[in-house]
């Protein structure tokens, strides 16, 4: 059976659906607060012309989405599946003969920040993963200390350290954290 990258994912607080192109302009209007990215290892995300980058890799992943929060029906962030095929798997340095996946590239407003909405984020798109994978890796930025605790918060565990490349080519400093199908405490959706 394959993946399905891009489902429709509905939770109390948020819905999750493939990202479209029509989407830029209220994506970039979530990610325009510089203080989003301030502990992220692309601080400039905020700005135009990174952020377009950064859409435009999202689109091409064919496993982003937008999170759009119910309440208002308004987009306040994005995430992404990736590393599903072997061979980019091993390029990161992990096993490609693991069933895995990794979730990353997630951001949310600030003013969704600690009210949940993270939470279920990851817990629907951890449930949705875990019907055909056995662990769930996050690639995080190492001085992004807010979102390595909402990874410690939902029962992810510390893997290793790492550099990975950045959008423009250079190399930066990564940990990585692991989440396992058993692990009850992701809070499922």
């Amino acid at each position: 059976m394959e993946f399905d990258l891009q489902p429709t994912l509905r939770g109390n607080l948020v819905e999750i659906r493939p990202l479209r192109l029509s989407d830029f302009d209220a994506l970039f209007a979530a990610a325009s607060d510089p203080l989003i990215w301030e502990q992220h290892p692309e601080p400039d995300r905020y700005t135009r012309p990174v952020f377009q980058k950064f859409f435009d890799g999202a689109i091409a992943s064919r496993g982003a989405f937008s999170v759009i929060e119910l309440n208002s029906g308004r987009i306040i962030g994005s995430s992404r599946y990736y590393g599903h095929d072997p061979a980019e798997r091993a390029s990161r340095g992990y096993d490609p003969e693991e069933r895995t996946i990794l979730i990353g590239y997630t951001f949310l407003e600030r003013a969704f920040w600690g009210r949940s909405f993270n939470r279920e984020l990851k817990a629907l798109m951890l449930d949705h993963a875990f019907k055909l994978v056995d662990r769930v890796y996050f690639e995080v930025g190492e001085k992004n200390i807010r979102s390595q605790k909402a990874l410690l918060n939902i029962g992810a565990h510390f893997v290793r350290r790492t550099r990975l490349p950045l959008p423009n080519g250079t190399l930066s400093p990564f940990v990585v954290f692991s989440i396992e199908r058993d692990t009850p405490e992701h809070g499922r959706a």
